[in-house]
């Protein structure tokens, strides 16, 4: 049979169309280990829903939630570094103090929903990027959602509030006047890595701003920065989420984040934890290496394996392919490591 080069190019666009629908129904095809209106597929859980902010009051999260500021206490963040956040409480609310640095959570967080309200100081603290100047980051410290004044205050579109910064402005400018309460409702999607650190899929993200849709799923490039757009580097999934110190006392209050990921919880510690934990421990004729790696994680070595360890405490890790783990005991002047395989334990003292 004869082809034109007009049927050549029906022919290519008949398959690009058939290969992408067939990519998309791949992507979203009902689970096949149940029927049509299966009796036996388990229904939803239920979960209560939160109550709406208002000017005057504040709302509640849902019963699902994990609340991270509810105008109480600090007790789930800290500062960049692991110690105490100098960020202020005043009259319930959640302010950042210029200068005492990035504020983050204790705990590690990948895919999920995130609740959270801010204001702009109500008098100007600046033009442009000076003006009620904040940031909400996932990948601790990776990728930005923008906090900023944008009510009547002009800048670079992607550097606006909404924006996802230096990457995607907002679709629309729902910002309200300086001083009055903003509510970004944010859905996370981490990126994935392949053991080799290649990447395997990349951060996504959709925002609403005061319940108005401003970024669409949109598939983040790489980490924000400022004049440049790195490429990705290879981290965990779960990784605190972290607020920006600017310059600008920007408030924020009622604070809730919701998984979409299964798994143990993850903790993010401090430097100075993990270092303290590094070293040699003994077991038997054997010595177990324990090493601090990037991005609050350690590893361990023994019986010619090296396993990559997450912290659910200060003091518990756990091996994400393999059951092993391990708790360090440091009490009485005694070092111990004590690693599990499946069941049972051996415990490790440690080689000064």
């Amino acid at each position: 049979m004869h082809f034109s080069m007009h049927n050549f190019t029906r022919l290519q666009l008949l398959i690009t169309v058939a290969v992408a629908t067939t990519t998309l129904i791949a992507f979203s095809q009902p689970d096949p280990d149940y029927l049509i209106h299966d009796r036996t597929r388990p229904l939803p859980p239920v979960v209560q829903p939160g109550t709406v902010s208002t000017t005057d009051t504040v709302g509640t999260a849902p019963s699902d939630a994990i609340v991270l500021f509810d105008g109480s206490d600090l007790l789930k963040w800290a500062a960049a570094d692991g110690r105490a956040t100098e960020w202020i409480i005043r009259d319930g609310v959640l302010e950042c103090k210029p200068g005492a640095g990035t504020i983050r959570t204790r705990r590690s967080f990948g895919d999920c929903q995130l609740h959270v309200e801010w204001a702009s100081p109500k008098k100007s603290t600046g033009a442009g990027q000076g003006d009620g100047n904040s940031g909400v980051f996932f990948g601790n410290g990776r990728y930005e959602i923008q906090v900023l004044q944008s009510h009547g205050n002009p800048t670079y579109a992607d550097g606006s509030a909404g924006s996802i910064y230096g990457q995607y402005p907002p679709l629309v400018n729902v910002t309200r006047p300086a001083g009055e309460w903003q509510v970004y409702d944010i859905i996370y999607t981490a990126p994935r890595f392949k053991k080799n650190g290649k990447l395997k899929s990349k951060a996504r993200v959709t925002v609403l701003h005061n319940g108005v849709l401003i970024q669409n799923n949109v598939e983040l490039t790489g980490p924000n920065n400022w004049f440049e757009r790195p490429p990705y580097s290879a981290h965990p999934v779960k990784m605190p989420i972290t607020f920006q110190d600017h310059g600008n006392p920007v408030r924020f209050r009622n604070i809730w984040v919701r998984e979409l990921d299964d798994g143990k919880p993850e903790y993010f510690l401090p430097d100075a934890t993990l270092d303290s934990y590094a070293g040699d421990y003994k077991r038997g004729n054997e010595t177990v290496e324990v090493r601090r790696l990037p991005d609050g994680l350690l590893s361990i070595s023994f019986a010619d394996a090296t396993l990559k360890m997450h912290a659910t405490s200060s003091t518990e890790f756990f091996n994400k392919e393999t059951d092993v783990q391990c708790e360090f005991r440091f009490s009485g002047g005694e070092k111990n490591l004590a690693i599990s395989v499946g069941q049972g334990e051996m415990i490790c003292p440690k080689i000064d």
